[in-house]
């Protein structure tokens, strides 16, 4: 594994892995490491416009449109991706795995269609580890209540989360090697604690 891994952060809506990828910021930060800290839908300028229009709670597109519209976001993003590839870390909030976890499980895309872009758009670009966070009902119930503004995929319904986060769980499962569930429902300073962890061992 390169020592200037891409590490993606995982996981359906009030899992907590936003809050984990600036945990991570931190720590690099305050060890100067060179990192650089991406989010998709978003990341680039370009990106950052799309993410808008995907997002806002009045858009209401065809699932395909939805599909295209994140693959472009993710198409802005290569050059970005590109420049920094094996010379800083670069952590993804949000990445492949959502792309096949929301539109193919959630919203039945065929699966070819989302592989085939992927692959033309990444070529060479390969995820080294993935911190897969998940979440019960309960506590993202509780968590999306709290939030004070909701975007259009804050408000999907509970059968739509499940979903998703068992295609997660599927998607970890064909490579454990590298990935780390993180158990979001208990305390979240174990949490940080052990991603931090293993992030020491991913760039030792």
């Amino acid at each position: 594994m390169s020592k200037k891994p891409i590490i993606v952060f995982e996981g359906i809506e009030g899992s907590g892995k936003s809050h984990h990828v600036s945990k991570v910021s931190k720590y690099l930060k305050s060890k100067r490491i060179g990192y650089i800290k991406i989010r998709e839908p978003g990341g680039s300028l370009n990106s950052e416009k799309i993410r808008k229009l995907i997002l806002n709670k009045n858009s209401n597109f065809d699932v395909n449109t939805d599909l295209l519209l994140y693959l472009a976001a993710r198409s802005e993003n290569i050059k970005l991706i590109n420049k920094y590839y094996k010379k800083k870390i670069i952590l993804i909030d949000r990445f492949i795995d959502s792309t096949i976890a929301y539109q193919h499980y959630g919203m039945g895309i065929d699966l070819k269609i989302i592989n085939i872009i992927n692959k033309y758009l990444l070529k060479n670009i390969k995820v080294d580890f993935t911190f897969l966070n998940i979440v019960n009902k309960e506590n993202l119930y509780l968590r999306l209540k709290k939030r004070k503004s909701l975007n259009r995929y804050d408000q999907f319904n509970m059968n739509f989360y499940n979903k998703v986060q068992k295609g997660f769980l599927k998607l970890s499962k064909s490579n454990k090697k590298f990935y780390k569930i993180i158990d979001s429902n208990i305390d979240i300073k174990k949490n940080e604690n052990l991603i931090i962890n293993q992030l020491k061992k991913l760039i030792k």
